[in-house]
């Protein structure tokens, strides 16, 4: 039985990220320290998350239900910080790794980090280069996919060991130092895979209709849900036309994190800048198999 790191989240279906959630935290930290909000109560993920913590809540349209969540989320923050030295708390398709050239995983890494502070992976998109990359992503994501672009959006401070708040949608805390270690990524899996982009995006929308509430009164990460969807090939397509950097230094983004780190106005809650970066990488080989 480990102690040092739980993970939380909250899903509503989603079986290929729940997975690739269970996977990647359930394999490596235990499935007695993952918790996960049943949103709707469903069967799927009640069965996909045995063994699992599973909290079952009502499903229906609630106003404001983003901030709804993420109080709830910052409730099972604060209590399980009192048995775990750290927590893990994200949406079920971002996933945090460290890099494969430290020789140990998460749980390793984080046994041995001080607490009372707050960690911000580099965030990096997962992104399906349909032109160049036929396998399957059902099993295993990294290997089949390869490229990511940067996603500032997703550079989230995420594993926390320290009392602080989280802001919904967990992009800023109100920890005042930044921390953000040059092994530490989080990986955001929406374009990973282009079938399951396009079944999860029919079958969100799907849910919104059924339920019968808005997107805000229903929708577990809102990104999801585009007002004008378009046609999805096309931005699958325009994967391709992002520039391919060499090599895998990314030091100069998180010299950017540090440089723009400051208050949110007087929020309390801190941030740093979120340019957006027309850029992509390959992944080193030694990533391949993470999750």
């Amino acid at each position: 039985m480990q102690s040092t790191a739980a993970a939380i989240t909250m899903v509503r279906d989603d079986a290929f990220f729940l997975k690739a959630w269970l996977r990647h935290y359930g394999t490596m930290l235990g499935r007695e320290n993952c918790y996960i909000v049943n949103h709707g109560r469903g069967a799927e993920v009640a069965a996909l998350a045995q063994g699992c913590n599973i909290i079952g809540i009502p499903g229906d349209p609630h106003k404001n239900f983003d901030m709804k969540r993420w109080r709830l989320l910052n409730g099972l923050l604060s209590g399980l910080r009192s048995y775990y030295d750290h927590v893990i708390v994200g949406d079920v398709d971002e996933l945090v790794a460290v890099d494969p050239a430290l020789g140990v995983d998460l749980l390793g890494y984080l046994k041995d980090q001080p607490i009372r502070r707050v960690l911000t992976p580099l965030g990096l998109e997962v992104i399906h280069r349909i032109d160049l990359e036929d396998d399957s992503a059902e099993d295993q994501i990294l290997g089949p996919r390869r490229h990511v672009r940067l996603a500032p959006h997703y550079s989230k401070p995420c594993v926390i060991s320290q009392g602080t708040k989280v802001a919904r949608g967990g992009h800023f805390t109100q920890a005042s130092k930044l921390f953000a270690p040059d092994e530490l990524y989080l990986f955001h899996l929406k374009f990973c895979d282009f079938p399951n982009y396009v079944a999860t995006m029919n079958q969100r929308n799907a849910v919104t209709q059924e339920i019968g509430g808005t997107i805000k009164e229903v929708s577990i990460g809102r990104h999801w849900f585009a007002e004008a969807r378009g046609e999805d090939k096309a931005v699958f397509d325009a994967f391709a036309d992002l520039e391919l950097r060499d090599g895998f230094d990314l030091a100069w983004v998180r010299k950017t994190m540090h440089d723009t780190w400051k208050p949110r106005g007087d929020t309390g809650f801190y941030q740093f800048d979120r340019p957006d970066y027309e850029v992509q990488y390959q992944l080193p080989e030694r990533f391949s198999g993470v999750f």
